[in-house]
């Protein structure tokens, strides 16, 4: 898929700065730091609408970025980042959890993982989260060019078998460095906007 264009429309801490135009959602989920703005930029091939940081923990709203005025992305605050305080996490936590739970333009989230690790307890906790709201799960497996080639089917299983993804939902592997796993992305994403 193609965009043309792209922008930042908000970003919201509750129900009422949420947009209202009922366009299709797509929300991204993962922990602090595994690469959720790289896979942004990389998808709608732009340098930096979603701002990439070394430092964890930057994304503290429910940023949504409009994608040609016909859907958006909803990047929500990264998890499992232990500096930022337990008061500031139960803030993003209930943030998130209204979201998900209400909002009924959301068509399906990308939890997205780091391939080269096994998925974490935050991570298995956010994908039974989201499976008990009934929601479609896309895992994507970033950081895919890090893995040696004959490791990556391994690896990819492990992911699977850790999470007990459940067969109507997509495990992709992914490199936002090399672009690799992005048409395939888009081929996805199309059945959910």
């Amino acid at each position: 898929m193609k965009i043309t264009n792209a922008e930042i429309v908000i970003s919201a801490v509750s129900q009422k700065q949420y947009p209202n135009d009922q366009l299709p959602e797509i929300a991204l989920a993962g922990r602090s730091n595994v690469g959720k703005s790289s896979f942004i930029n990389t998808i709608i091939n732009r340098k930096n609408l979603a701002r990439t940081s070394s430092k964890p923990g930057k994304t503290q709203t429910l940023n949504f970025y409009k994608l040609n005025n016909a859907f958006y992305f909803v990047d929500v605050p990264g998890y499992g980042y232990a500096k930022v305080s337990k008061k500031e996490r139960e803030k993003w936590g209930k943030m998130m959890e209204e979201y998900f739970q209400t909002r009924d333009t959301l068509n399906a989230v990308i939890l997205i993982t780091d391939v080269r690790h096994e998925p974490t307890s935050d991570d298995i906790q956010m994908y039974d989260f989201l499976k008990y709201y009934q929601l479609p799960v896309i895992v994507v497996a970033t950081k895919l060019d890090k893995v040696p080639k004959n490791k990556i089917d391994a690896h990819l299983k492990r992911t699977k078998e850790t999470l007990e993804m459940e067969a109507d939902d997509y495990l992709l592997p992914f490199s936002a460095e090399k672009g690799y796993g992005k048409e395939e992305a888009w081929n996805l994403l199309k059945k959910f906007i």
